[in-house]
């Protein structure tokens, strides 16, 4: 595999891990006292990008790098998900 296609498939390992990592450690404000103006209740009162940017890429990268074993060891190929090969005809 070449280096831009390793690149180009971890960048989208990347964003799904995003939006699979975006929804932990969030609390509602449930003190009114650390709401801001303007701010819906169901809001997260504290949100740290860095922890999330941090936790996404630990995730990315274990999940790339089974998907990279699998790739270099085929352990999963798209031929055993193939449905009509043994259908009869």
């Amino acid at each position: 595999m070449r280096i831009t296609s390793v690149v180009a498939i971890y960048i989208l390992f990347w964003w799904a891990c995003l939006f699979l990592v975006l929804p932990f450690r969030l609390r509602k404000s449930s003190e009114p006292e650390e709401m801001v103006p303007g701010q819906v209740e169901s809001a997260p009162s504290r949100f740290s990008v860095g922890r999330t940017v941090l936790w996404t890429t630990i995730v990315s990268i274990a999940g790339f790098v089974l998907f990279y074993i699998n790739y270099a060891e085929g352990w999963i190929t798209a031929d055993m998900f193939d449905l009509t090969m043994n259908a009869p005809r």
